[in-house]
């Protein structure tokens, strides 16, 4: 398997203006991006744990943008902008603080990311005074430094449970396109990569059809999944994983994982493809186990009747709880371990559930606007973008939370005239 470990970039390229807009692009080492930004962001004056607070912020955040290769997948040639309506602010060509540039010495090569994921934080944050948001107030971040807090403890009180990872290892930025198409015959990381990404993706696109094993081997069952990838979105039915496909691979992987998103599903199980095990119980461990706990905590956000489970590998009595009553709500044996049957319909429902709410513009393969870069500090005022586009389809392919069954209908809309 891949080893997949978030890297720092040697330099990272910025947009001088929105992602659609006619600007230059700079390419600066990654370390003085952070000094520009930070200088640009956050006051000098602030309390040393508020500045280590919003440098790690702004150090994840640019890491997020590259690792998930959120611009470079939609055909830029950047990876961030400057624009803060998007990302974060950058002024070419300006001085550093002095104390804030001694911080970034110290702190470029660290970044944030919740326990058992892989990818950087997507740590979005706002100034806390005329804007808002669910991430890092920068203000309240000084706040809480008045009041003593040090810096993880001022990313918890914003973030919830993060991680630091210090000393990441620092790299040219490469692109993750093998340099090469895939196709029948290949093999190596590069196409447990593809399997992987495309098993994901197939949860969403159920007519993608599985890979039984990501084993790094380009055959028969994979070129089929390319082909039906393809053909749904819009690309030469080849069954070649070019550029084009690799990249749109890329995008959909990130959308539907909402990798670049603060609150990400996080990419926890990158190696592992959703074949059934062949029986679950109490008191195994490991990522099998993971996976069903994960499936299972989806599924209780809507099925009050499931209790919901920490996902932390131990098959314990909250798990059989949570199998015991999914199995109660499909009239299914109540044993409490999972075989095929129960493997099977769970994660048939956790596929109507979770993966098909129209959480995002760019899962749609067709009938939409050209896809404009959005991050979460900007997703929000573009909602009614997306809600125009597909004014009918605000649940469609939602589970409603109930049975269907013959007789059963909506109830009557009534139209409000204003």
């Amino acid at each position: 398997m891949p080893t997949v470990t978030p890297f720092i970039p040697e330099t990272i390229t910025v947009h001088l203006g929105s992602p659609s807009q006619n600007a230059a692009n700079v390419t600066v080492p990654f370390a003085n991006y952070v000094k520009n930004t930070a200088s640009s962001e956050i006051y000098p004056t602030w309390d040393e744990s508020a500045l280590r607070a919003n440098i790690l912020a702004i150090v994840s955040y640019a890491l997020n943008r590259v690792y998930t290769e959120f611009y470079r997948s939609r055909g830029y040639d950047f990876d961030i902008t400057n624009d803060t309506a998007f990302d974060q602010a950058f002024v070419a060509g300006r001085s550093y603080f002095e104390n804030i540039s001694r911080l970034v010495d110290e702190l470029f090569n660290d970044y944030l990311r919740r326990p058992g994921f892989v990818e950087p934080l997507a740590a979005k944050f706002c100034n806390g005074t005329t804007v808002t948001c669910q991430g890092l107030s920068q203000w309240g971040s000084q706040n809480l430094a008045q009041q003593g807090y040090s810096s993880d403890q001022i990313l918890r009180s914003y973030y919830g449970n993060v991680e630091t990872v210090t000393n990441a290892p620092i790299r040219g930025n490469t692109p993750s396109y093998p340099g090469t198409p895939l196709r029948t015959g290949s093999t190596g990381p590069s196409v447990v990569v593809l399997q992987v990404s495309l098993n994901r993706i197939s949860q969403s696109y159920p007519a993608i059809p599985k890979i039984p094993a990501a084993d790094g081997v380009f055959g028969s069952r994979t070129e089929a999944a390319v082909r039906a990838f393809q053909q749904i979105f819009g690309l030469t039915v080849d069954g070649i994983v070019g550029p084009a496909t690799w990249y749109r691979i890329v995008r959909l992987y990130t959308a539907v994982t909402r990798l670049s998103e603060l609150r990400s599903q996080g990419q926890q199980f990158y190696a592992i493809n959703w074949s059934p095990p062949t029986t679950l119980q109490a008191g195994n461990t490991g990522d099998k186990v993971r996976q069903l706990q994960y499936m299972l905590s989806v599924l209780s956000e809507y099925i009050a009747s499931i209790p919901p489970v920490t996902v932390d590998g131990v098959y314990g009595p909250a798990t059989t709880s949570a199998v015991l009553a999914f199995q109660r709500r499909y009239q299914l044996p109540e044993t409490g371990t999972v075989g095929q049957t129960t493997w099977d319909t769970l994660y048939d429902q956790f596929s109507g559930i979770e993966n098909t709410t129209l959480r995002a513009q760019e899962r749609f393969p067709s009938g939409q606007n050209p896809a404009v870069a959005v991050s979460g500090m900007q997703r929000n005022r573009n909602r009614s973008t997306a809600q125009t586009a597909y004014a009918q389809t605000t649940t469609m392919t939602q589970f409603p939370g109930r049975d269907l069954y013959v007789g059963n209908q909506d109830p009557v809309r009534q139209e409000v005239v204003r």
